[in-house]
């Protein structure tokens, strides 16, 4: 008897030894011409029993890395994106009940962690557009951190509000202009999730999908990518999530931080339609060779935004990442405009950490 004959005997008996899962994973593992990506649909259901521990640790396995194999479709992280959503009960009954002022403006994840990371000056831009107007959430995990220092860190040294809860992010989002959710508080599973790069070897989907989150549902977001490949697949996915407003770059290091050395396209997607918006470099190349003998450390890190230190290509990096929120948040209709905003931000700001 051929293995497609037997296939279909189980498919007909429904054999009592069949996994609840294996089917999504025959989905994937057909072989040529018979094997097809999952539709929302199931991806939210199949995502649903991982986040509840339903699958083994084989069949997980083999689901991340045959979604990184042959690369996640928009279909299939926004199901995933639902599931968690569900899972982590994010989605509110009536948001209309949520003051306004518990609202972000602007969504910032920070998930990245390959050796190019260093210091996380985008940090200092979302606190600088916190202070003039533009609540921030970001939310995040970097202890998988290779080289540098992580966003919870940096966060911690700035003295910004740390949360525990979705609940707690929006109470500091109303006082404080700024909450930082890190993913254990979340979601636990989803850390554990994130957390098998080290055993797999590779990122999975859930690196992805996390980006596009959006826990608190702010009306607009700023994501960074490190492969351009997925530029595109972020703004389809939230083109299928009906996201208002998300910018993405191939940012340093995989974050939402604009590189000052060359030009960065912003893809965009704004009610439904599809833009990229060119901003152009902010220094010369040449200036990178100061950036790269800077000391990555927190204490360097806060003595720029306390201008107790010249540090150029840091500065470009907290401007050009600012001005690009802004952008986005809608503070600024225009490139330049977003820019001269930011840099009157910049020059008035209160020194004071905390």
């Amino acid at each position: 008897m051929t293995d497609d004959h037997l296939e279909q005997l189980e498919d007909d008996n429904h054999l009592p030894e069949s996994h609840p899962f294996s089917g999504y994973l025959r989905t994937f593992f057909r072989g040529p011409g018979r094997s097809r990506s999952l539709t929302r649909e199931e991806a939210f259901d199949a995502f649903s029993m991982i986040l509840r521990d339903e699958v083994e640790p084989i069949q997980l396995g083999a689901f991340l890395l045959m979604l990184r194999y042959r690369a996640e479709t928009p279909d299939e992280l926004a199901g995933m994106i639902e599931a968690v959503r569900k899972a982590a009960r994010l989605e509110l009954d009536d948001e209309s009940l949520v003051p306004e002022k518990c609202h972000p403006m602007l969504d910032w994840p920070s998930y990245a962690a390959g050796r190019s990371r260093g210091l996380p000056w985008f940090v200092l831009s979302a606190m600088l557009l916190s202070r003039n107007g533009i609540p921030v959430l970001m939310h995040g995990y970097n202890s998988h951190l290779t080289n540098g220092v992580g966003t919870e860190a940096a966060v911690k040294a700035l003295k910004l509000p740390l949360a525990m809860s979705a609940d707690e992010a929006r109470s500091d989002i109303a006082s404080k202009g700024f909450a930082y959710l890190p993913l254990r508080h979340i979601h636990p599973k989803l850390q554990e999730l994130i957390g098998l790069r080290p055993l797999l070897g590779l990122r999975s989907p859930v690196n992805t999908l996390l980006r596009l989150l959006n826990p608190l549902q702010a009306r607009a977001a700023f994501l960074g990518v490190f492969h351009p490949a997925f530029l595109d697949v972020h703004r389809e996915t939230g083109k299928l999530l009906e996201l208002p407003r998300i910018g993405v770059i191939k940012g340093g290091g995989g974050e939402a931080e604009r590189t000052p050395f060359k030009h960065v396209d912003l893809r965009m997607l704004d009610n439904g339609e599809l833009s990229d918006v060119r901003w152009p470099a902010l220094l010369a190349r040449t200036e990178k060779d100061d950036e790269d003998n800077s000391p990555v450390t927190l204490q360097h890190f806060l003595a720029v935004w306390r201008g107790e230190v010249e540090d150029s290509a840091a500065i470009a990096r907290v401007k050009g990442s600012a001005a690009m929120g802004a952008f986005l948040a809608g503070k600024a209709d225009y490139m330049d405009e977003a820019e001269s905003l930011v840099e009157g931000w910049w020059e008035m700001r209160d020194h004071k950490i905390g």
